[in-house]
């Protein structure tokens, strides 16, 4: 085998991207990761480290480039940690979050020959998040808004942004040449000194209402009137703009205290028939057009004809309980964030709900709880972190054995953990799902339904 050093230049082949869409390159069997190349491209490089039992390199000049390789729109694609794929077609990133899920669910949950869909994705993948965070700060004297740059907190200074909402263009843009006029100075994270830490935008999707919150420092600062009458000049369509506080020295965007500066205190937006209300703190989904198919997926999949009792673990705000509540006869929701309950029992308030329980709590607690008072699933959803389903609720789930489950999952690798314990406890997966929700991007949600073995 050939003993690689670094900064050695290098022809090789691409054989596949990695979780994170680097370039996959062997030499004698010992992978190179490298950051910007495709599948099947000849490509010369620089190796930049070795370890034991891999590396890392540098794309130097692409040789013969892939079918699938594009020209990605953003200006700042290569250095902002925003985006990872824009440089691969929309058809190939939907082909490789395909690969992604079925090898995990191959690999991983030992599955084979569980079918794994084709990707659901957008017609048009770009512009489709509706909350953006920008951080402000400043750079050889000039203030700078943007993004992170990859595994950093260096601001990547941009304009525009092209999956977060015109609007947020418009307000990010503005602020930025107008807020020493303003008097208001950026925030210097070294430092802790300065007022604007963050600008963060929220936009309904189905009502067109925008908030704009900027996070300060300090609770009074300097001419905010002539703030919020910029931000309505800019941005017709606020309908709130909303003042947080953030005096610590940390890298946590929110503070606890948050003020109304003027307008509404929250937005609506609504997925599919169901409304929610939106706060300046509120989690909900970062693109409802993509998470109306994702929820619609699992309800067809929970098959519901109007008798069952549904358990939703890990419900969040209730969005998707109160998309199973439209077909079920009772839907028990329960979230260990007891602000995110507040916002499910006012959701279903909001929406007329006279079938659903939320409870806060941890679900590998609760949920054994409510097994015990006689409150027994017909069908249990789970839609867990990252991290997969907690061990706990696991067993939960084997011992009282619920007719159907259905996984929504953010992380193919857990998910494919999560079904094989599942199948090793008597359920079969009938099938997977995945969704698109996120263009652009590395990230694949799935829904997976299990059923009991017969």
């Amino acid at each position: 085998m050939k003993t690689l050093k670094k900064n050695e230049r290098l022809l090789v082949h691409v054989e596949d991207l990695t979780h994170e869409g680097a370039g996959v390159a062997k030499i004698d069997g010992y992978p190179l990761f490298i950051h910007g190349a495709l599948p099947g491209e000849e490509v010369e490089i620089h190796v930049l480290k070795t370890l034991k039992n891999y590396g890392f390199a540098k794309l130097i000049e692409i040789k013969q480039a892939s079918p699938y390789r594009v020209a990605a729109p953003c200006p700042v694609f290569e250095t902002c940690g925003g985006c990872q794929m824009q440089h691969l077609s929309y058809e190939g990133q939907l082909a490789f979050k395909q690969k992604l899920v079925r090898d995990a669910v191959t690999r991983i949950g030992k599955l084979p020959d569980v079918p794994v869909h084709p990707v659901k994705g957008m017609d048009n993948p770009w512009r489709y998040r509706n909350k953006s965070q920008i951080p402000f700060g400043t750079e050889d004297g000039r203030t700078v808004a943007g993004f992170y740059a990859t595994r950093s907190h260096h601001i990547v200074d941009t304009d525009i942004c092209m999956i977060q909402t015109p609007e947020a263009d418009a307000i990010m843009a503005a602020l930025k040449t107008r807020l020493q006029e303003l008097g208001i100075k950026p925030y210097e994270e070294e430092t802790h000194q300065g007022m604007l830490r963050h600008l963060v935008v929220r936009k309904g999707r189905a009502t067109g209402e925008v908030m704009v919150v900027l996070v300060t420092k300090k609770r009074k600062f300097p001419q905010v009137e002539a703030a919020i009458e910029l931000i309505r000049t800019i941005v017709p369509e606020a309908v709130s703009i909303i003042q947080n506080v953030n005096p610590e020295k940390t890298n946590v965007i929110f503070g606890s205290e948050t003020l109304t500066l003027w307008g509404k205190d929250i937005i609506e937006d609504r997925i599919g028939d169901v409304r929610f209300e939106i706060s300046a703190r509120s989690f909900y989904q970062i693109n409802p057009e993509q998470t109306e198919v994702l929820y619609k997926q699992a309800l067809d999949y929970a098959d519901l004809s109007g008798d069952e009792t549904v358990i939703d673990a890990y419900c969040g705000i209730g969005t998707i309980s109160l998309f199973l509540a439209q077909k079920a006869k009772l839907v028990m929701g329960v979230e260990i964030v007891p602000q995110a309950i507040e916002d499910a029992k006012r959701n279903a308030e909001l929406n007329g709900f006279t079938n659903t329980l939320f409870e806060a709590g941890p679900a590998e607690q609760v949920i054994p709880r409510w097994f015990k008072e006689g409150k027994v699933a017909d069908v249990l959803v789970v839609d867990p972190p990252r991290k997969g389903c907690d061990p706990q609720l696991l067993g939960t789930i084997l011992g009282q054995k619920p007719k159907r489950v259905v996984y929504v999952s953010c992380n193919p690798a857990t998910l494919a953990r999560d079904l094989r314990i599942l199948e090793d406890g008597g359920y079969r997966t009938r099938e997977v799902q995945p969704v698109d929700m996120f263009p652009q991007t590395t990230h694949v949600e799935a829904v997976a339904v299990l059923e009991l073995a017969k």
